[in-house]
Parts: structure tokens; C-alpha cells; sequence
């Protein structure tokens, strides 16, 4: 999936955050739950707006950029 059918910076979203593609849900908030011990399942509870796919997909990518560092 190409990144950007799962993010977006908008001026009119948050303050141009970083966020998933049609929701106001900032990608940050996804590492912050990861970070803090919270499930991916949890997350995708806790924010319904975001897919499981487009959760996974950011998840991939952020992977595939660290492993290019």
C-alpha cells in the first residue's frame, strides 16, 4: 500500500499532524500506544476510524525506513 493512501497532512486537520487518510487520528498516537505496552487491537478499538490494514501498512513502512537507516 502506498503511503499515501494511509496518511495525510492537512492544513485544516490537527494543525497539519500527521494523520491517517480520512480520520483526525494523528499517526503518533498509534507509536504512543505501541510504545506503551497498549495492543494493536486496543488501539484499533479505542480509534475505529483507523483499518486494521491501514494500521499494518504504516506499521510496514515505518519498519522498511528503519531497516534503510
Amino acid at each position: 500500500m502506498d503511503i499515501r493512501e494511509i496518511i495525510t497532512i492537512d492544513s485544516e486537520i490537527l494543525g497539519e499532524q500527521t494523520v491517517f487518510k480520512h480520520t483526525r487520528v494523528p499517526v503518533e498516537t498509534l507509536f504512543d500506544h505501541l510504545e506503551a505496552g497498549i495492543s494493536l487491537n486496543q488501539f484499533l478499538e479505542d480509534f475505529p476510524t483507523v483499518t486494521k490494514e491501514k494500521a499494518i501498512a504504516l506499521l510496514n513502512c515505518a519498519l522498511a525506513f528503519s531497516n534503510r537507516q
